[in-house]
Protein backbone atom coordinates (compact mmCIF):
# COMPACT_ATOMS: atom_id res chain seq x y z
CA UNK A 1 0.00 0.00 0.00
CA UNK A 2 1.10 3.33 -1.05
CA UNK A 3 1.23 6.67 0.52
CA UNK A 4 2.18 9.98 -1.21
CA UNK A 5 3.57 12.91 1.52
CA UNK A 6 4.45 16.01 0.79
CA UNK A 7 6.81 18.03 2.80
CA UNK A 8 5.99 22.07 2.52
CA UNK A 9 9.19 23.64 2.77
CA UNK A 10 7.51 27.24 2.56
CA UNK A 11 8.80 30.90 3.37
CA UNK A 12 6.36 32.23 6.49
CA UNK A 13 6.61 35.71 7.60
CA UNK A 14 6.41 36.35 11.50
CA UNK A 15 2.98 37.60 12.81
CA UNK A 16 1.54 37.68 9.37
CA UNK A 17 -1.64 35.06 10.15
CA UNK A 18 -3.32 35.55 7.59
CA UNK A 19 -0.78 35.63 4.84
CA UNK A 20 0.54 31.99 6.76
CA UNK A 21 -2.90 30.56 6.32
CA UNK A 22 -2.80 31.27 2.89
CA UNK A 23 0.37 29.98 2.13
CA UNK A 24 -0.58 26.56 3.93
CA UNK A 25 -4.45 26.55 2.57
CA UNK A 26 -2.69 26.87 -1.02
CA UNK A 27 0.09 24.27 -0.11
CA UNK A 28 -3.22 21.94 1.17
CA UNK A 29 -4.88 22.61 -2.24
CA UNK A 30 -2.09 21.80 -4.83
CA UNK A 31 -1.13 18.52 -2.39
CA UNK A 32 -4.52 17.58 -2.63
CA UNK A 33 -4.32 17.89 -6.43
CA UNK A 34 -1.33 15.78 -6.71
CA UNK A 35 -3.39 12.74 -4.50
CA UNK A 36 -0.97 13.29 -1.57
CA UNK A 37 -2.40 11.95 1.96
CA UNK A 38 -0.15 13.68 3.58
CA UNK A 39 0.81 17.33 4.02
CA UNK A 40 3.77 18.40 6.62
CA UNK A 41 4.62 22.03 7.16
CA UNK A 42 7.48 23.32 9.08
CA UNK A 43 7.79 23.92 12.85
CA UNK A 44 5.74 27.23 13.60
CA UNK A 45 4.44 27.80 10.40
CA UNK A 46 1.60 29.07 11.76
CA UNK A 47 3.14 32.68 13.23
CA UNK A 48 6.23 32.25 11.91
CA UNK A 49 9.55 31.48 13.52
CA UNK A 50 10.54 32.83 15.98
CA UNK A 51 7.94 35.71 16.60
CA UNK A 52 9.91 36.08 20.13
CA UNK A 53 7.97 38.16 22.80
CA UNK A 54 5.19 38.13 20.47
CA UNK A 55 4.50 34.55 22.99
CA UNK A 56 3.78 36.78 25.58
CA UNK A 57 1.29 38.60 24.25
CA UNK A 58 -2.62 36.93 24.86
CA UNK A 59 -4.19 38.99 21.83
CA UNK A 60 -1.18 37.29 19.50
CA UNK A 61 -2.24 33.64 20.82
CA UNK A 62 -5.74 34.31 20.40
CA UNK A 63 -5.23 35.34 16.47
CA UNK A 64 -2.75 32.36 16.48
CA UNK A 65 -5.84 29.87 17.46
CA UNK A 66 -8.16 32.16 15.34
CA UNK A 67 -5.76 30.73 12.19
CA UNK A 68 -5.81 27.33 12.93
CA UNK A 69 -9.90 27.41 12.67
CA UNK A 70 -9.41 29.07 9.68
CA UNK A 71 -6.84 26.67 8.19
CA UNK A 72 -9.59 23.74 9.10
CA UNK A 73 -12.37 25.17 8.22
CA UNK A 74 -10.54 25.76 4.41
CA UNK A 75 -9.30 22.71 4.24
CA UNK A 76 -12.23 20.78 5.39
CA UNK A 77 -13.27 19.68 1.30
CA UNK A 78 -9.82 18.03 0.98
CA UNK A 79 -10.95 14.54 1.38
CA UNK A 80 -8.35 12.21 2.05
CA UNK A 81 -6.04 14.63 3.20
CA UNK A 82 -4.37 15.41 7.05
CA UNK A 83 -2.58 17.92 7.62
CA UNK A 84 -0.13 19.05 9.71
CA UNK A 85 0.36 22.58 11.09
CA UNK A 86 3.26 24.07 13.72
CA UNK A 87 1.78 26.49 15.88
CA UNK A 88 2.12 27.77 19.07
CA UNK A 89 -1.11 26.42 22.01
CA UNK A 90 -2.24 26.82 24.88
CA UNK A 91 -3.15 23.03 25.74
CA UNK A 92 -2.48 19.64 24.01
CA UNK A 93 -4.70 17.01 23.56
CA UNK A 94 -3.19 13.65 21.99
CA UNK A 95 -4.20 10.33 21.07
CA UNK A 96 -5.92 8.65 23.38
CA UNK A 97 -4.24 5.45 22.54
CA UNK A 98 -0.72 7.50 22.84
CA UNK A 99 1.14 6.97 26.06
CA UNK A 100 1.13 10.01 27.67
CA UNK A 101 1.24 11.44 31.62
CA UNK A 102 -1.39 13.90 30.72
CA UNK A 103 -4.05 14.52 27.98
CA UNK A 104 -4.77 18.17 28.38
CA UNK A 105 -3.01 20.73 29.81
CA UNK A 106 -3.80 24.08 32.27
CA UNK A 107 -4.40 27.15 29.31
CA UNK A 108 -2.15 28.78 31.34
CA UNK A 109 1.12 26.85 29.81
CA UNK A 110 2.22 27.31 25.85
CA UNK A 111 3.83 25.21 24.14
CA UNK A 112 5.73 24.56 20.78
CA UNK A 113 2.89 22.57 18.91
CA UNK A 114 1.92 21.21 16.40
CA UNK A 115 -1.78 19.53 14.95
CA UNK A 116 -2.96 17.23 12.83
CA UNK A 117 -5.75 18.57 10.81
CA UNK A 118 -8.34 16.44 8.46
CA UNK A 119 -11.92 17.03 7.18
CA UNK A 120 -11.91 20.55 9.35
CA UNK A 121 -11.32 18.92 12.41
CA UNK A 122 -7.96 19.20 14.88
CA UNK A 123 -7.48 15.52 15.69
CA UNK A 124 -4.45 15.61 18.02
CA UNK A 125 -2.18 18.69 19.10
CA UNK A 126 1.28 17.95 20.57
CA UNK A 127 3.63 19.72 22.32
CA UNK A 128 7.25 20.07 22.04
CA UNK A 129 9.34 17.92 24.66
CA UNK A 130 12.61 19.24 24.60
CA UNK A 131 13.15 22.86 24.45
CA UNK A 132 16.24 24.21 23.23
CA UNK A 133 17.99 27.15 24.78
CA UNK A 134 21.62 27.61 23.37
CA UNK A 135 22.97 29.73 20.68
CA UNK A 136 20.10 31.54 18.94
CA UNK A 137 18.10 29.27 20.86
CA UNK A 138 15.17 30.72 23.63
CA UNK A 139 12.41 28.56 23.82
CA UNK A 140 12.01 28.15 27.56
CA UNK A 141 11.53 31.88 28.00
CA UNK A 142 8.34 31.17 26.02
CA UNK A 143 6.99 27.50 25.95
CA UNK A 144 6.45 24.69 28.37
CA UNK A 145 8.04 20.94 27.74
CA UNK A 146 4.95 18.47 26.36
CA UNK A 147 4.91 15.53 28.24
CA UNK A 148 3.10 13.25 25.51
CA UNK A 149 3.83 10.78 22.95
CA UNK A 150 1.51 11.84 19.50
CA UNK A 151 1.37 8.88 16.63
CA UNK A 152 -1.59 9.87 14.17
CA UNK A 153 -2.92 7.69 11.00
CA UNK A 154 -2.92 8.60 7.64
CA UNK A 155 -5.16 6.66 5.69
CA UNK A 156 -5.59 6.23 2.06
CA UNK A 157 -7.77 5.77 -0.69
CA UNK A 158 -7.89 1.77 -0.33
CA UNK A 159 -8.51 1.84 3.57
CA UNK A 160 -5.53 1.60 4.98
CA UNK A 161 -3.78 3.27 7.35
CA UNK A 162 0.02 4.65 7.97
CA UNK A 163 1.07 5.41 11.47
CA UNK A 164 3.07 8.80 12.00
CA UNK A 165 5.24 9.82 15.04
CA UNK A 166 5.34 13.02 15.41
CA UNK A 167 8.13 15.01 16.59
CA UNK A 168 9.15 18.68 16.46
CA UNK A 169 13.07 19.86 15.80
CA UNK A 170 14.79 19.31 19.26
CA UNK A 171 12.64 16.23 20.20
CA UNK A 172 14.22 14.19 17.16
CA UNK A 173 18.05 15.36 18.69
CA UNK A 174 17.19 12.72 21.20
CA UNK A 175 16.51 8.93 21.20
CA UNK A 176 13.35 8.83 23.81
CA UNK A 177 10.66 11.20 22.17
CA UNK A 178 11.42 8.64 18.81
CA UNK A 179 11.43 5.16 20.58
CA UNK A 180 8.22 6.47 22.47
CA UNK A 181 6.92 6.95 19.31
CA UNK A 182 7.94 3.76 17.72
CA UNK A 183 7.08 2.08 20.59
CA UNK A 184 3.35 3.56 20.60
CA UNK A 185 3.07 1.87 16.68
CA UNK A 186 4.48 3.97 14.85
CA UNK A 187 5.70 3.24 11.15
CA UNK A 188 7.50 6.57 10.43
CA UNK A 189 9.03 9.02 12.28
CA UNK A 190 7.50 12.57 11.12
CA UNK A 191 9.96 15.60 11.98
CA UNK A 192 8.88 19.34 11.44
CA UNK A 193 11.99 21.82 12.38
CA UNK A 194 12.72 25.45 12.08
CA UNK A 195 16.55 24.37 12.20
CA UNK A 196 18.85 27.98 11.15
CA UNK A 197 21.61 27.69 8.90
CA UNK A 198 25.14 27.69 9.30
CA UNK A 199 27.78 26.47 7.64
CA UNK A 200 27.61 22.71 7.11
CA UNK A 201 24.43 22.48 9.58
CA UNK A 202 22.74 20.42 6.37
CA UNK A 203 25.01 17.56 6.91
CA UNK A 204 25.16 17.37 10.56
CA UNK A 205 21.04 16.97 10.77
CA UNK A 206 20.93 14.36 8.18
CA UNK A 207 23.54 12.93 10.06
CA UNK A 208 21.87 12.87 13.39
CA UNK A 209 18.54 12.26 12.01
CA UNK A 210 20.30 9.11 10.73
CA UNK A 211 20.97 7.73 14.30
CA UNK A 212 17.71 8.50 15.08
CA UNK A 213 16.77 5.98 12.35
CA UNK A 214 19.23 3.59 13.27
CA UNK A 215 17.90 3.93 16.85
CA UNK A 216 14.36 2.63 16.32
CA UNK A 217 14.52 1.15 12.56
CA UNK A 218 11.76 3.50 11.28
CA UNK A 219 12.49 5.45 8.34
CA UNK A 220 11.92 9.40 8.76
CA UNK A 221 10.64 12.30 7.03
CA UNK A 222 12.16 15.93 7.94
CA UNK A 223 9.98 19.23 7.04
CA UNK A 224 12.12 22.39 7.07
CA UNK A 225 11.42 26.01 6.93
CA UNK A 226 12.89 28.31 4.79
CA UNK A 227 13.94 31.68 4.40
CA UNK A 228 15.09 34.85 6.15
CA UNK A 229 14.26 35.96 10.00
CA UNK A 230 16.13 38.92 11.26
CA UNK A 231 19.99 37.27 11.55
CA UNK A 232 18.81 33.63 10.87
CA UNK A 233 18.58 31.78 7.95
CA UNK A 234 16.88 28.45 7.22
CA UNK A 235 17.75 26.87 4.22
CA UNK A 236 15.40 24.14 3.73
CA UNK A 237 16.85 20.88 2.23
CA UNK A 238 13.97 18.77 3.79
CA UNK A 239 14.22 15.23 3.36
CA UNK A 240 13.39 11.54 3.86
CA UNK A 241 15.33 8.64 5.26
CA UNK A 242 15.03 5.12 4.29
CA UNK A 243 15.18 2.76 6.75
CA UNK A 244 18.86 1.92 6.40
CA UNK A 245 19.68 5.84 6.65
CA UNK A 246 20.34 6.33 3.14
CA UNK A 247 19.13 9.46 1.74
CA UNK A 248 15.40 9.20 -0.19
CA UNK A 249 14.42 12.22 -1.02
CA UNK A 250 15.73 15.41 -0.75
CA UNK A 251 14.40 19.29 -1.37
CA UNK A 252 16.58 21.65 -3.24
CA UNK A 253 17.98 23.99 -0.66
CA UNK A 254 17.22 27.89 -0.09
CA UNK A 255 14.27 27.85 -2.15
CA UNK A 256 10.26 27.07 -1.77
CA UNK A 257 9.68 23.82 -2.49
CA UNK A 258 6.66 21.02 -2.38
CA UNK A 259 8.73 17.93 -1.76
CA UNK A 260 6.84 14.94 -2.59
CA UNK A 261 7.91 11.09 -1.09
CA UNK A 262 6.23 8.07 -1.64
CA UNK A 263 5.69 5.56 1.14
CA UNK A 264 5.38 2.32 0.11
CA UNK A 265 4.14 0.11 3.61
CA UNK A 266 4.63 -4.03 3.31
CA UNK A 267 4.11 -6.42 5.57
CA UNK A 268 7.96 -6.72 6.85
CA UNK A 269 9.04 -3.15 5.66
CA UNK A 270 8.60 0.64 4.40
CA UNK A 271 10.08 2.25 1.65
CA UNK A 272 10.42 5.69 0.60
CA UNK A 273 11.63 7.53 -2.79
CA UNK A 274 11.37 10.93 -4.17
CA UNK A 275 13.95 13.55 -6.04
CA UNK A 276 17.11 13.62 -4.48
CA UNK A 277 18.51 16.94 -4.76
CA UNK A 278 22.29 17.36 -5.18
CA UNK A 279 24.63 18.70 -2.02
CA UNK A 280 26.51 22.15 -2.86
CA UNK A 281 29.53 23.59 -1.71
CA UNK A 282 30.35 25.56 1.48
CA UNK A 283 31.02 28.09 -0.95
CA UNK A 284 27.89 27.92 -2.77
CA UNK A 285 25.56 27.21 0.75
CA UNK A 286 27.04 30.69 1.96
CA UNK A 287 26.66 32.39 -0.93
CA UNK A 288 22.65 31.49 -1.10
CA UNK A 289 22.28 32.17 2.54
CA UNK A 290 23.41 35.64 2.52
CA UNK A 291 21.54 36.10 -0.46
CA UNK A 292 18.18 34.89 0.90
CA UNK A 293 19.19 36.75 4.16
CA UNK A 294 18.97 39.94 1.91
CA UNK A 295 16.21 39.47 0.37
CA UNK A 296 14.04 38.13 3.08
CA UNK A 297 14.91 41.13 5.27
CA UNK A 298 15.08 44.18 2.95
CA UNK A 299 11.31 42.53 1.16
CA UNK A 300 9.64 41.95 4.68
CA UNK A 301 10.61 44.73 5.97
CA UNK A 302 9.03 46.78 2.99
CA UNK A 303 12.28 48.03 1.90
CA UNK A 304 12.14 49.77 -1.13
CA UNK A 305 15.90 49.47 -2.20
CA UNK A 306 19.05 49.39 -0.71
CA UNK A 307 22.32 51.45 -0.59
CA UNK A 308 25.85 50.84 -0.01
CA UNK A 309 29.12 52.80 0.21
CA UNK A 310 31.27 50.83 -2.78
CA UNK A 311 35.04 51.66 -1.73
CA UNK A 312 36.98 49.97 -4.50
CA UNK A 313 37.70 47.13 -1.71
CA UNK A 314 36.62 43.64 -1.40
CA UNK A 315 34.04 43.48 1.52
CA UNK A 316 32.17 46.27 -0.35
CA UNK A 317 32.22 44.62 -3.61
CA UNK A 318 31.07 41.69 -2.32
CA UNK A 319 28.23 42.93 -0.45
CA UNK A 320 27.32 44.60 -3.71
CA UNK A 321 27.23 41.39 -5.68
CA UNK A 322 25.26 39.76 -2.78
CA UNK A 323 22.36 42.52 -2.83
CA UNK A 324 22.19 42.70 -6.65
CA UNK A 325 21.70 38.62 -6.67
CA UNK A 326 19.03 39.12 -3.83
CA UNK A 327 17.38 42.22 -5.27
CA UNK A 328 18.13 43.10 -8.75
CA UNK A 329 20.24 45.54 -10.07
CA UNK A 330 17.21 48.50 -10.28
CA UNK A 331 17.17 48.15 -6.32
CA UNK A 332 20.80 48.52 -5.49
CA UNK A 333 22.75 51.94 -5.15
CA UNK A 334 25.99 52.52 -5.10
CA UNK A 335 27.77 55.65 -3.68
CA UNK A 336 31.58 56.08 -3.79
CA UNK A 337 32.81 58.62 -1.59
CA UNK A 338 36.44 59.39 -1.84
CA UNK A 339 38.75 60.94 0.27
CA UNK A 340 42.11 62.67 0.05
CA UNK A 341 43.59 59.01 0.49
CA UNK A 342 41.70 57.08 -1.54
CA UNK A 343 43.70 55.46 -4.99
CA UNK A 344 42.93 55.54 -8.58
CA UNK A 345 42.81 52.58 -8.43
CA UNK A 346 39.81 52.16 -6.36
CA UNK A 347 37.77 55.10 -8.30
CA UNK A 348 38.47 53.34 -11.15
CA UNK A 349 37.40 49.54 -10.00
CA UNK A 350 34.42 50.73 -8.20
CA UNK A 351 33.15 52.52 -11.64
CA UNK A 352 34.12 49.13 -13.15
CA UNK A 353 32.23 47.42 -11.02
CA UNK A 354 29.07 49.15 -10.59
CA UNK A 355 28.58 49.02 -14.74
CA UNK A 356 29.40 45.41 -14.54
CA UNK A 357 26.57 44.84 -12.24
CA UNK A 358 24.65 47.85 -13.94
CA UNK A 359 23.04 49.55 -10.51
CA UNK A 360 22.81 53.14 -10.10
CA UNK A 361 26.43 54.00 -9.39
CA UNK A 362 26.90 57.86 -7.39
CA UNK A 363 30.15 59.72 -6.20
CA UNK A 364 30.14 62.19 -3.91
CA UNK A 365 33.56 63.50 -3.03
CA UNK A 366 34.00 63.65 0.90
CA UNK A 367 37.64 66.00 1.08
CA UNK A 368 35.22 69.41 1.34
CA UNK A 369 33.56 67.54 4.52
CA UNK A 370 36.56 66.39 5.77
CA UNK A 371 38.54 69.66 5.82
CA UNK A 372 35.45 71.27 7.21
CA UNK A 373 35.41 69.21 9.89
CA UNK A 374 38.97 69.51 10.15
CA UNK A 375 38.73 73.42 10.41
CA UNK A 376 35.97 73.09 13.07
CA UNK A 377 37.83 71.14 15.01
CA UNK A 378 41.67 73.14 14.60
CA UNK A 379 41.24 75.16 17.71
CA UNK A 380 40.81 72.18 19.92
CA UNK A 381 43.46 69.75 18.38
CA UNK A 382 46.06 72.54 17.80
CA UNK A 383 49.34 71.09 18.39
CA UNK A 384 48.33 67.21 18.86
CA UNK A 385 49.15 65.27 15.61
CA UNK A 386 47.12 63.18 13.55
CA UNK A 387 46.08 59.69 14.58
CA UNK A 388 42.39 57.63 14.10
CA UNK A 389 40.43 60.84 15.10
CA UNK A 390 41.14 62.48 11.71
CA UNK A 391 40.42 58.10 10.06
CA UNK A 392 37.49 58.09 11.84
CA UNK A 393 36.05 61.68 10.79
CA UNK A 394 36.07 60.07 7.13
CA UNK A 395 33.91 57.10 7.98
CA UNK A 396 31.62 59.17 9.83
CA UNK A 397 31.26 61.69 7.16
CA UNK A 398 30.36 58.44 5.01
CA UNK A 399 28.33 56.83 7.32
CA UNK A 400 25.95 60.19 7.68
CA UNK A 401 25.78 60.99 3.65
CA UNK A 402 24.32 57.29 3.19
CA UNK A 403 22.23 57.70 6.49
CA UNK A 404 20.94 60.87 4.33
CA UNK A 405 20.32 59.47 1.42
CA UNK A 406 18.79 56.70 3.41
CA UNK A 407 16.26 58.88 4.96
CA UNK A 408 15.51 60.96 2.13
CA UNK A 409 14.76 58.22 -0.23
CA UNK A 410 13.34 55.23 2.04
CA UNK A 411 16.17 52.34 1.17
CA UNK A 412 18.06 50.94 4.01
CA UNK A 413 21.82 50.72 4.34
CA UNK A 414 23.97 47.69 4.03
CA UNK A 415 26.96 47.86 5.91
CA UNK A 416 30.03 46.61 4.51
CA UNK A 417 31.92 45.18 7.53
CA UNK A 418 33.46 41.16 8.00
CA UNK A 419 33.73 39.39 11.12
CA UNK A 420 37.21 39.73 11.31
CA UNK A 421 37.03 43.27 11.99
CA UNK A 422 33.63 43.40 14.45
CA UNK A 423 36.21 40.92 16.14
CA UNK A 424 38.97 43.15 16.40
CA UNK A 425 37.53 46.71 16.30
CA UNK A 426 38.49 47.66 13.31
CA UNK A 427 35.39 49.34 12.78
CA UNK A 428 33.97 52.57 13.25
CA UNK A 429 31.10 53.21 15.54
CA UNK A 430 28.54 55.59 13.37
CA UNK A 431 30.95 55.09 10.60
CA UNK A 432 31.18 52.26 8.37
CA UNK A 433 29.21 50.59 11.58
CA UNK A 434 26.22 53.18 10.57
CA UNK A 435 23.43 51.06 8.67
CA UNK A 436 20.46 48.61 9.00
CA UNK A 437 21.73 45.50 8.06
CA UNK A 438 25.20 43.62 8.38
CA UNK A 439 25.55 41.36 5.38
CA UNK A 440 28.96 40.16 5.87
CA UNK A 441 28.48 40.34 9.81
CA UNK A 442 29.75 36.62 9.95
CA UNK A 443 32.01 36.12 7.44
CA UNK A 444 35.53 36.18 8.56
CA UNK A 445 37.74 38.07 5.99
CA UNK A 446 39.30 35.00 4.47
CA UNK A 447 36.06 33.36 3.51
CA UNK A 448 35.61 36.76 2.27
CA UNK A 449 37.79 36.31 -0.62
CA UNK A 450 36.81 32.59 -1.12
CA UNK A 451 33.28 33.99 -1.88
CA UNK A 452 33.90 36.43 -3.90
CA UNK A 453 36.17 33.94 -6.34
CA UNK A 454 33.16 31.65 -5.74
CA UNK A 455 30.64 34.51 -7.12
CA UNK A 456 33.47 34.97 -10.20
CA UNK A 457 33.23 31.84 -11.23
CA UNK A 458 29.14 31.13 -10.73
CA UNK A 459 26.07 32.96 -12.23
CA UNK A 460 23.62 31.67 -9.97
CA UNK A 461 20.67 34.29 -10.12
CA UNK A 462 21.57 35.43 -14.04
CA UNK A 463 22.77 38.71 -12.88
CA UNK A 464 26.32 38.35 -14.48
CA UNK A 465 29.33 36.94 -14.54
CA UNK A 466 32.30 38.11 -12.56
CA UNK A 467 31.15 40.74 -11.42
CA UNK A 468 33.66 41.46 -9.38
CA UNK A 469 37.12 42.76 -10.90
CA UNK A 470 40.06 40.65 -10.41
CA UNK A 471 42.36 43.67 -9.08
CA UNK A 472 39.73 44.19 -6.51
CA UNK A 473 40.30 40.26 -4.90
CA UNK A 474 43.97 40.46 -5.30
CA UNK A 475 45.16 44.38 -4.55
CA UNK A 476 46.00 44.49 -1.07
CA UNK A 477 43.25 45.28 1.68
CA UNK A 478 43.04 48.99 3.21
CA UNK A 479 40.51 51.20 4.62
CA UNK A 480 42.79 54.11 2.98
CA UNK A 481 42.38 56.37 5.61
CA UNK A 482 45.71 57.49 5.86
CA UNK A 483 48.55 57.32 3.26
CA UNK A 484 49.77 54.38 1.61
CA UNK A 485 47.70 51.96 5.07
CA UNK A 486 47.10 48.61 4.57
CA UNK A 487 45.06 46.24 6.99
CA UNK A 488 48.24 44.71 8.02
CA UNK A 489 49.86 47.15 9.23
CA UNK A 490 47.77 46.62 12.53
CA UNK A 491 46.39 43.18 12.32
CA UNK A 492 47.83 39.67 11.97
CA UNK A 493 47.92 37.90 8.60
CA UNK A 494 44.35 37.29 8.22
CA UNK A 495 44.80 33.78 7.58
CA UNK A 496 46.58 33.84 11.58
CA UNK A 497 43.72 36.26 12.64
CA UNK A 498 41.11 34.22 11.23
CA UNK A 499 42.02 30.83 12.95
CA UNK A 500 42.58 32.88 16.26
CA UNK A 501 38.99 34.21 16.04
CA UNK A 502 37.41 31.23 15.35
CA UNK A 503 39.38 29.24 18.38
CA UNK A 504 39.06 31.71 20.97
CA UNK A 505 35.49 33.31 19.75
CA UNK A 506 33.42 30.35 17.86
CA UNK A 507 34.83 27.61 20.03
CA UNK A 508 35.59 28.93 23.61
CA UNK A 509 39.12 27.97 22.93
CA UNK A 510 41.43 29.42 26.52
CA UNK A 511 44.33 31.41 24.77
CA UNK A 512 47.10 29.11 26.54
CA UNK A 513 45.63 26.37 24.28
CA UNK A 514 45.22 28.48 21.19
CA UNK A 515 49.43 29.08 21.74
CA UNK A 516 49.92 25.41 22.49
CA UNK A 517 48.46 24.91 19.10
CA UNK A 518 51.25 26.83 17.48
CA UNK A 519 49.79 30.60 17.01
CA UNK A 520 52.30 32.72 18.26
CA UNK A 521 51.88 34.66 21.82
CA UNK A 522 52.08 38.09 20.47
CA UNK A 523 49.28 37.52 17.85
CA UNK A 524 46.93 35.74 20.57
CA UNK A 525 47.49 38.25 22.98
CA UNK A 526 46.81 41.18 20.87
CA UNK A 527 43.64 39.66 18.90
CA UNK A 528 42.13 38.46 22.03
CA UNK A 529 42.29 41.49 23.77
CA UNK A 530 40.99 42.86 20.55
CA UNK A 531 38.06 41.18 20.93
CA UNK A 532 37.71 41.92 24.65
CA UNK A 533 38.01 45.53 24.31
CA UNK A 534 35.37 45.82 21.60
CA UNK A 535 32.15 44.43 22.41
CA UNK A 536 31.16 48.31 23.52
CA UNK A 537 31.08 48.32 19.70
CA UNK A 538 29.57 45.25 18.77
CA UNK A 539 26.73 45.83 21.42
CA UNK A 540 25.63 48.91 19.01
CA UNK A 541 26.15 47.30 15.19
CA UNK A 542 23.51 46.31 12.80
CA UNK A 543 21.92 42.96 12.67
CA UNK A 544 23.60 40.70 10.54
CA UNK A 545 23.29 37.56 9.07
CA UNK A 546 24.38 34.29 10.88
CA UNK A 547 26.23 31.38 9.16
CA UNK A 548 28.48 30.09 11.43
CA UNK A 549 27.78 28.41 14.83
CA UNK A 550 28.70 30.98 16.46
CA UNK A 551 27.77 34.95 15.49
CA UNK A 552 27.84 38.15 17.50
CA UNK A 553 24.48 38.17 17.83
CA UNK A 554 21.83 36.71 19.97
CA UNK A 555 24.58 33.25 20.74
CA UNK A 556 27.30 35.97 21.81
CA UNK A 557 26.64 37.76 25.47
CA UNK A 558 29.33 39.03 26.65
CA UNK A 559 29.58 41.95 29.18
CA UNK A 560 30.93 45.02 28.01
CA UNK A 561 32.02 45.82 31.74
CA UNK A 562 34.66 42.88 32.24
CA UNK A 563 37.93 42.26 33.82
CA UNK A 564 38.59 38.57 32.90
CA UNK A 565 41.25 37.94 30.67
CA UNK A 566 41.00 33.94 29.95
Amino acid sequence: MTFKICLAQLNFVVGDLAGNVQRVVRAAHEAHAQGAQLLVTPELALCGYAAEDLFLRPAFLDACDDALVAIARETAGLSGLTLVVGHPARHVQTSPSAPRRSRSVSVAQLYNAASVLRNGQVLHTYGKQHLPNYQVFDERRYFTPGQSTCVFEVPNAQGKVLRCGLLICEDAWFDAPALAARDAGADVLVVINASPFHTGKGDEREATMRERVRATGLPLLYAHLVGGQDEIVFEGRSFALATDGSVAMRAESFNENMAFSLVNKQELAIHISGAVAPEHSPESDLWHALVLGVRDYVGKNGFPEAILGLSGGIDSALVLAIAVDALGRDRVRAVMMPSPYTADISWIDARDMATRLGVRYDEIDIRPHFEAFKASLAFDFANLPEDTTEENLQARIRGTLLMALSNKHGGIVLTTGNKSEMATGYCTLYGDMAGGFAVIKDVVKTMVFKLAWWRNAHDPYGTGANPIPERIITRPPSAELRPDQKDQDSLPEYEVLDAIIQRYMENDEHPAAIVAAGYAQADVDKVTRLIRLNEYKRRQSPVGIRVTHRSFGKDWRYPITSNYRG
